[in-house]
Protein backbone atom coordinates (compact mmCIF):
# COMPACT_ATOMS: atom_id res chain seq x y z
CA UNK A 1 0.00 0.00 0.00
CA UNK A 2 1.61 3.08 -1.03
CA UNK A 3 0.89 6.08 1.05
CA UNK A 4 -0.40 8.38 -2.41
CA UNK A 5 -3.26 5.17 -2.97
CA UNK A 6 -4.32 5.80 0.86
CA UNK A 7 -4.38 9.97 0.62
CA UNK A 8 -7.39 11.53 0.88
CA UNK A 9 -9.43 8.39 2.52
CA UNK A 10 -11.52 9.33 4.83
CA UNK A 11 -10.05 6.18 6.94
CA UNK A 12 -6.64 7.07 6.81
CA UNK A 13 -4.62 10.04 8.42
CA UNK A 14 -4.68 10.74 12.31
CA UNK A 15 -7.82 8.82 13.27
CA UNK A 16 -6.42 5.66 11.58
CA UNK A 17 -3.12 6.45 13.63
CA UNK A 18 -4.52 6.88 17.16
CA UNK A 19 -6.41 3.85 16.58
CA UNK A 20 -3.57 1.64 15.79
CA UNK A 21 -1.67 3.22 18.40
CA UNK A 22 -4.19 2.86 20.80
CA UNK A 23 -5.12 -0.92 20.16
CA UNK A 24 -1.35 -1.83 20.28
CA UNK A 25 -0.61 -0.23 23.57
CA UNK A 26 -3.83 -1.46 25.07
CA UNK A 27 -2.45 -5.01 23.38
CA UNK A 28 1.27 -4.77 24.81
CA UNK A 29 0.11 -3.87 28.37
CA UNK A 30 -2.71 -6.58 28.69
CA UNK A 31 -0.78 -9.34 27.36
CA UNK A 32 2.36 -8.43 29.77
CA UNK A 33 -0.60 -8.91 32.41
CA UNK A 34 -1.51 -11.97 31.08
CA UNK A 35 2.12 -13.25 31.26
CA UNK A 36 2.27 -11.99 34.64
CA UNK A 37 -1.16 -14.08 35.70
CA UNK A 38 -2.51 -10.95 36.36
CA UNK A 39 -6.65 -10.29 35.62
CA UNK A 40 -7.61 -7.31 33.73
CA UNK A 41 -8.55 -4.72 35.92
CA UNK A 42 -10.50 -1.33 35.59
CA UNK A 43 -7.82 0.46 33.77
CA UNK A 44 -8.06 -2.47 31.06
CA UNK A 45 -11.30 -1.21 30.93
CA UNK A 46 -11.09 2.27 30.53
CA UNK A 47 -8.03 1.80 28.10
CA UNK A 48 -10.85 -0.22 26.09
CA UNK A 49 -13.65 2.46 26.38
CA UNK A 50 -10.79 4.89 24.66
CA UNK A 51 -9.79 2.83 22.27
CA UNK A 52 -13.57 2.36 20.94
CA UNK A 53 -13.96 6.46 21.11
CA UNK A 54 -11.24 6.36 18.78
CA UNK A 55 -12.89 3.32 16.28
CA UNK A 56 -15.91 5.48 16.76
CA UNK A 57 -14.93 8.46 15.88
CA UNK A 58 -12.73 7.13 12.69
CA UNK A 59 -16.39 5.07 11.84
CA UNK A 60 -17.94 8.46 12.50
CA UNK A 61 -15.67 9.95 9.68
CA UNK A 62 -16.26 7.30 7.03
CA UNK A 63 -20.03 7.13 7.63
CA UNK A 64 -20.04 10.80 6.77
CA UNK A 65 -18.05 10.72 3.84
CA UNK A 66 -20.71 7.91 2.40
CA UNK A 67 -23.58 10.06 3.09
CA UNK A 68 -21.38 12.87 1.12
CA UNK A 69 -21.16 10.46 -1.53
CA UNK A 70 -17.89 9.34 -2.00
CA UNK A 71 -17.87 5.35 -1.34
CA UNK A 72 -15.81 2.51 -1.33
CA UNK A 73 -15.77 -0.03 -4.54
CA UNK A 74 -16.66 -3.03 -2.01
CA UNK A 75 -19.36 -1.02 0.09
CA UNK A 76 -20.35 -4.68 1.57
CA UNK A 77 -17.39 -5.55 2.54
CA UNK A 78 -16.08 -2.47 4.05
CA UNK A 79 -19.30 -2.21 6.30
CA UNK A 80 -18.46 -5.73 7.42
CA UNK A 81 -14.88 -4.58 8.53
CA UNK A 82 -16.52 -1.22 9.83
CA UNK A 83 -19.27 -2.77 12.08
CA UNK A 84 -16.65 -5.50 13.13
CA UNK A 85 -14.35 -2.60 14.26
CA UNK A 86 -16.64 -1.19 16.33
CA UNK A 87 -18.25 -4.11 18.21
CA UNK A 88 -14.81 -5.82 19.30
CA UNK A 89 -13.62 -3.27 21.96
CA UNK A 90 -17.13 -4.09 23.81
CA UNK A 91 -17.19 -7.72 23.37
CA UNK A 92 -13.69 -7.51 24.63
CA UNK A 93 -14.51 -6.23 27.73
CA UNK A 94 -18.08 -8.36 28.51
CA UNK A 95 -15.65 -11.23 27.64
CA UNK A 96 -12.90 -9.99 30.25
CA UNK A 97 -15.40 -9.50 32.58
CA UNK A 98 -16.92 -12.81 32.53
CA UNK A 99 -13.46 -14.22 32.52
CA UNK A 100 -11.97 -12.63 35.29
CA UNK A 101 -8.33 -14.64 35.43
CA UNK A 102 -5.40 -14.11 33.11
CA UNK A 103 -7.01 -15.46 29.94
CA UNK A 104 -9.35 -12.26 30.37
CA UNK A 105 -5.95 -10.02 30.07
CA UNK A 106 -5.27 -12.35 27.17
CA UNK A 107 -8.97 -12.04 25.10
CA UNK A 108 -8.07 -7.83 25.88
CA UNK A 109 -5.04 -8.25 24.09
CA UNK A 110 -5.77 -10.04 21.57
CA UNK A 111 -8.81 -8.34 20.42
CA UNK A 112 -6.47 -5.27 20.45
CA UNK A 113 -3.86 -7.29 18.02
CA UNK A 114 -7.01 -7.98 15.78
CA UNK A 115 -8.28 -3.67 15.72
CA UNK A 116 -4.95 -2.76 13.24
CA UNK A 117 -5.34 -5.29 11.01
CA UNK A 118 -9.19 -4.55 10.66
CA UNK A 119 -8.19 -0.36 10.40
CA UNK A 120 -5.86 -1.06 7.41
CA UNK A 121 -8.66 -3.43 5.74
CA UNK A 122 -10.45 -0.84 5.78
CA UNK A 123 -8.28 1.43 4.16
CA UNK A 124 -7.51 -1.29 1.54
CA UNK A 125 -10.50 -1.34 0.68
CA UNK A 126 -11.78 1.98 0.25
CA UNK A 127 -8.42 2.52 -2.27
CA UNK A 128 -10.23 0.10 -4.39
CA UNK A 129 -12.19 2.81 -6.15
CA UNK A 130 -9.36 4.59 -6.88
CA UNK A 131 -7.16 2.01 -7.98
Amino acid sequence: MTSAAAAGTPVDGVLATVGIVLSLVLAVWSLVASVRDRAPDRSHLIGLAVVELALLALAGTALIAIVGGDRPDEAGTFAGYLVTLVCLPPLAAVLARMEPTRWGSAIIGVICLVNPVLIVRLQQTWEVVGG
